[in-house]
């Protein structure tokens, strides 16, 4: 009796994982949207990567990896049996943009396929839609392709296109966190004005506790990142920064700001400020002057690992170092707000591709098979772009493949990793765009006021 309820569950399954119809997640929200657990499916394959990237890149994995038998080329044998791994290429940064490569070509694939899909009736809506089994299988194949392409020059080239997009990405993260803060400071003002002030009282606390927090980086920086005769790049990006944040924070409240836009106020001004100190920061971490860049186990622990004059500012990668954890933290943000994000600002959804609101959600259809499917919520027009979706994840994806390996830039015949100035200015140039971007919001009603940016 169980071995048949057994193939029934089995046969449930294989029917959503190679159909056409997203049944996957139907069971836990039964009135999901079709548009929404498409999006997250195909962000849970990309923090799946993401894992599996950070298990190769855990120290010490390859010297776990080579007391398996008969496995690592170099480690313990099996008499009879030839080791054929090569172990210095499934671990460490080669694994890592490997990994993240296979991700980035398999989204970049759906990009390139889901180009002016226009409703749930075109045919490859149904590939977008469904098929996970299959679609599982292309990433699996791609990954272990991509462990057989040479060294040669492959990390060094990889790692420019993974500047290029990251550069894109965070641009897209401070688009999403801007939509973000439009969404709660829209909800929590309406709540207020319908009679509860606590509202109010919330969102001052927010706003005060992350301009309390931007300000108190920025006198930290000053006090850690700087020194009285160097670190003049560092001097000049704090004190750009801190002044272009008071200047969107200044517009953000201005009378006529106000009558375009009601809901423009601190709370986006005061987020954008936290990300741009935080992005700030991490720009710095990857300074290769070591007396510019403390490491944050010396700053806690008092140790000095300034390296000598002479000496090369290489060293091993450092996956978990405080400014990458907080990128990861933030990248997940993003990632699962852009799949379930139903944003009622005309500028966000212009600029990220999708539609205002999501589609109504009813109660999930039920087929002949008995199994629970999600609302097709497309079938006039889809809410999102596929094709720009899928082009955000290959730049997450590039985005990831930088975040763990610390921006480093490799050496083509070691394992060592290298900080470069082009990883610093890559960042600071995307937070002095993001804060254009975010202004050109504000001010662009007033420009042009006969254009509707409702």
């Amino acid at each position: 009796m169980g071995a048949c309820l057994a193939l029934c569950s089995l046969a449930s399954c294989a029917s959503c994982l190679c159909g056409s119809a997203p049944c996957l997640l139907c069971g836990c929200c039964p009135s999901s949207n079709n548009s929404t657990i498409t999006r997250l499916v195909f962000s849970f394959f990309l923090l799946m990567g993401t894992f599996v990237s950070v298990i190769m890149i855990l120290p010490g994995m390859e010297t776990q990896l080579r007391k398996i038998p008969g496995f690592c080329k170099g480690g313990t044998s099996i008499p009879g049996i030839e080791n054929q791994v090569d172990c210095n290429v499934i671990v460490g940064y080669k694994s890592v943009y490997r990994m993240c490569f296979a991700m980035t070509c398999f989204f970049f694939l759906f990009c390139v396929i889901m180009i002016r899909v226009r409703s749930s009736k075109d045919p490859r809506a149904a590939i977008q839609n469904g098929f996970w089994f299959f679609k599982f299988l292309i990433l699996v194949g791609i990954t272990v392709g991509a462990f057989f392409i040479p060294d040669g020059t492959f990390h060094d080239v990889w790692f420019y296109f993974g500047l290029v997009g990251s550069f894109i990405f965070i641009i897209i993260q401070l688009i999403l966190l801007i939509d973000f803060a439009h969404s709660w400071n829209k909800a929590w003002v309406e709540n207020a004005e319908n009679g509860n002030k606590c509202w109010f009282a919330g969102l001052l606390s927010f706003t005060v506790l992350h301009y309390a927090l931007a300000i108190a980086a920025v006198v930290l920086f000053y006090i850690y990142y700087t020194m009285p005769d160097n670190c003049t790049e560092h001097k000049v990006f704090i004190s750009l920064n801190l002044i272009f944040c008071v200047i969107v924070s200044i517009v953000s409240v201005l009378p006529k700001i106000q009558a375009t836009q009601p809901y423009s106020g601190l709370l986006q001004a005061s987020i954008i400020s936290l990300y741009t100190m935080y992005v700030t920061w991490s720009a710095m971490t990857n300074n290769p002057n070591r007396k510019c860049n403390p490491s944050l186990l010396s700053l806690v622990s008092n140790v000095n690992t300034t390296q000598p004059s002479g000496g090369s500012p290489t060293g091993q990668v450092q996956w978990w170092d405080a400014q990458g954890i907080v990128g990861l933290i933030i990248f997940l943000f993003c990632t699962l707000y852009a799949s379930i994000r139903s944003s009622s600002n005309t500028q966000v959804n212009k600029l990220m591709q999708t539609e205002e609101g999501g589609g109504s959600g009813g109660e999930g259809v039920v087929g002949e098979d008995g199994i629970r499917r999600a609302v097709d919520n497309e079938e006039e027009s889809v809410t999102y772009n596929y094709s720009f979706f899928h082009f955000h994840l290959c730049l997450a994806s590039l985005y990831i493949m930088m975040t763990l390996t610390n921006w480093y830039k490799p050496e083509t015949n070691t394992q060592v990793m290298q900080s470069t100035m082009p990883a610093v200015w890559v960042k600071m140039s995307s937070s002095w765009l993001g804060l254009g971007l975010y202004l050109w919001t504000l001010i662009a009603p007033l420009i042009f006021p006969d254009r509707d940016f409702s």
